[in-house]
């Protein structure tokens, strides 16, 4: 890589809304400044239950969470978050880093980490990195279609079915499916309860999960 092309500053990546919880006033007042001057919503929490409470009140795109936080333990906090919110893109902040850990510990659950103190640059580069792999920063029906495709596509496989099974027991269409699937359409209403009968599961489930 040469000087030059290390040198090129990250560009913002789309508006998100983002929740962050840390321990430490001064950093939260940092965070969030930063974070509205590069035109992102923005939410910070000082403790867990005040983190939960704002996911519960508007689902963020990304949670910036604090891993060491004097009382509470962010471990703890990221399991609690991946029982409620699955989905939900984390991304871990920490001023004690032990990079090679860090990745072993929470890659599977987390999208990355950002050790304090971090730049600019390494800060909008793992945002744009997660606005790329969760589709967020995009319409809200864009992002439905996405979400209930997926969800559709692994309730189906977890049961062994083919779309064409999927379709002879729910009455909807192959095509249809597929496109469902694909996140390339919406499902009517009425199809969405029928596909979801078929599968077991609770349409309002998949709606939750999706921030909806």
């Amino acid at each position: 890589m040469t000087e030059e092309h290390a040198a090129t500053p990250t560009e913002p990546g789309p508006a998100l809304s983002i929740v962050a919880l840390d321990d430490d006033a001064d950093f939260r007042d940092y965070i969030s400044g930063t974070l509205e001057r590069e035109g992102h919503n923005v939410r910070v929490a000082a403790t867990p239950d005040e983190l939960y409470r704002a996911i519960e009140s508007a689902m963020p795109d990304i949670v910036l969470l604090d891993i060491k936080m004097g009382p509470h333990h962010g471990e703890d906090v990221l399991s609690e978050v991946r029982r409620r919110w699955s989905r939900l893109c984390v991304v871990i902040v920490t001023g004690y880093p032990s990079l090679d850990s860090m990745r072993q510990t929470f890659k599977q659950d987390v999208f990355d980490y950002l050790a304090k103190p971090f730049s600019l640059d390494e800060l909008r580069r793992v945002l744009s990195q997660a606005a790329v792999a969760f589709d967020l920063g995009g319409r809200p029906q864009d992002r439905l279609r996405t979400e209930l495709g997926r969800a559709i596509r692994l309730a189906r496989t977890d049961r062994g079915w083919t779309l064409k099974e999927l379709s002879e027991t729910s009455g909807v269409s192959v095509s249809q499916l597929s496109s469902v699937e694909r996140g390339a359409h919406l499902p009517s209403l009425e199809s969405l309860l029928t596909i979801a009968e078929a599968l077991g599961h609770r349409p309002s489930a998949w709606l939750d999960s999706a921030g909806f």
